[in-house]
């Protein structure tokens, strides 16, 4: 497996409580990184040397600015690519959006912020539409993040139908729960692939606060406090991995049959089956299917 990106969930505390969060983001979420964590995870990548960038996302990052700041100065030091992933909450007019970027200004050159109508009353918000004018001046390169809301009777939710820069949800954490319902269903018997990660060389990963490296949201390969980056990619074995491997095979539906787990006859797409089948194996793969907060947990 050969990593090119880091995705680090800073936090998986929020501002928000989004019905389409594959982390189920909240302001009650519990986990957030360390400067001492960013420190060891950039060591690790050097060591790896294959990463070209490191990602900062959450929950919302900048609920941690100081912690966030700094991060992305270790990381630019480090001579890697720095991007953040924001609902810029912050952006209340442009002259805060200004104050809260500036120092941001020349370190990052991607920075995605959310709007959608899960997010705000409009489609493009105005705190997003602050966040990229003071973006534009600062010159930080800047973009917009819309989930289509997936009503039945809108037809523009199907991939490949949706407006210019909306994306479709994909039925993974919160959604699964919160909006499977909504969306059309399909036959669980057509679910054969996984559609949306490569499992096999991923690529870019996801490191959460307590170290867990996943390759999807909630299906862990190692724990990058533990064991070294290194050690976690050369180890990767997808094909006899218990979860990525019968996904690899077969897609949802051969993880189902692979432990012969009870299931309906529809879904809303290939996620929703596979949480839910990933569900039913956490007792049986502890190790794997974690942690809590990408299932719900309540851990308060």
């Amino acid at each position: 497996m050969k990593l090119t990106g880091l995705h680090l969930l800073l936090t998986y505390q929020c501002t928000f409580e989004c019905e389409h969060c594959f982390v189920w983001g909240s302001p009650w979420q519990q986990g957030t990184m360390t400067l001492e964590n960013i420190r060891h995870i950039v060591r690790e990548a050097q060591d790896l040397g294959t990463i070209t960038s490191i990602y900062f996302e959450g929950g919302e990052p900048f609920l941690y600015y100081a912690t966030l700041l700094a991060g992305v100065r270790l990381v630019k030091e480090a001579g890697f690519g720095v991007g953040v992933v924001s609902n810029s909450y912050w952006a209340t007019s442009i002259d805060d959006a200004i104050e809260w970027l500036r120092p941001l200004a020349g370190l990052i050159s991607d920075l995605s912020v959310s709007s959608d109508l899960y997010h705000y009353d409009e489609t493009l918000s105005q705190q997003a539409r602050n966040a990229c004018a003071a973006a534009d001046r600062l010159g930080i390169p800047i973009g917009t993040i819309s989930i289509a809301v997936p009503e039945v009777a809108d037809p523009t939710w199907v991939v490949g139908q949706l407006p210019p820069s909306e994306t479709g949800v994909m039925y993974r954490g919160r959604a699964a729960v919160t909006l499977s319902a909504k969306a059309p269903q399909n036959h669980w018997a057509r679910l054969k692939k996984c559609p949306y990660e490569n499992l096999r060389d991923p690529g870019r990963v996801h490191v959460d606060p307590l170290g867990n490296l996943q390759i999807c949201q909630g299906i862990v390969i190692g724990n990058l406090f533990q064991t070294s980056l290194k050690e976690i990619c050369e180890r990767y074995d997808p094909d006899h991995h218990p979860i990525a491997g019968p996904l690899l095979r077969g897609g949802p539906i051969e993880l189902v049959k692979t432990y012969g787990l009870a299931h309906r006859k529809t879904y809303a797409d290939e996620c929703h089956l596979c949480y839910e089948a990933r569900r039913e194996l956490r007792d049986q793969f502890p190790e794997i299917l974690k942690p809590d907060q990408m299932y719900g947990v309540d851990l308060n």
